[in-house]
């Protein structure tokens, strides 16, 4: 129930999407293959996993807690994915992910930052004579 100088809270079955959301691209055998994924999210699912379980472990906000209710940690990393791939605003990806736009918009952030946090020392930093060694190899190849 909402107070009265607020809007009325709509339900958006967050459960049932969060629910959805697993088993369409997250399960054994998911409704969609891994191409579905990579064409959906631009990247492959172990790519996903490997992202999920680095934010999950570094912040604490992305792990769903007893209490809360129906946002499952996908949803919350697939809303703000959806945003970086293809430029969408909040209120288009709370039709996807079935989150709130201030729910949204902090995860947005909060993934952001929880990003550079773990990826800064390894990937955000000026290169050094071997990284410039190993691309050329690579390049060579």
């Amino acid at each position: 129930m909402s107070r009265p100088s607020r809007s009325v809270n709509i339900d958006k079955s967050r459960q049932r999407r969060g629910t959805n959301l697993l088993d369409d691209y997250f399960v054994r055998n998911s409704a969609f293959p891994d191409t579905y994924f990579r064409r959906r999210f631009r990247m492959k699912r172990h790519l996903f996993n490997k992202i999920m379980i680095a934010v999950c472990n570094h912040d604490s906000y992305f792990v769903q807690k007893k209490d809360a209710f129906g946002v499952i940690p996908e949803q919350k990393i697939i809303a703000t994915l959806r945003i970086f791939a293809y430029g969408a605003s909040a209120n288009q990806v709370d039709e996807i992910a079935r989150m709130g736009k201030s729910t949204i918009l902090e995860s947005l952030m909060r993934f952001c930052s929880t990003i550079k946090s773990i990826y800064t020392t390894e990937y955000l930093r000026r290169p050094i004579e071997m990284d410039l060694q190993r691309l050329l190899k690579k390049g060579e190849m």
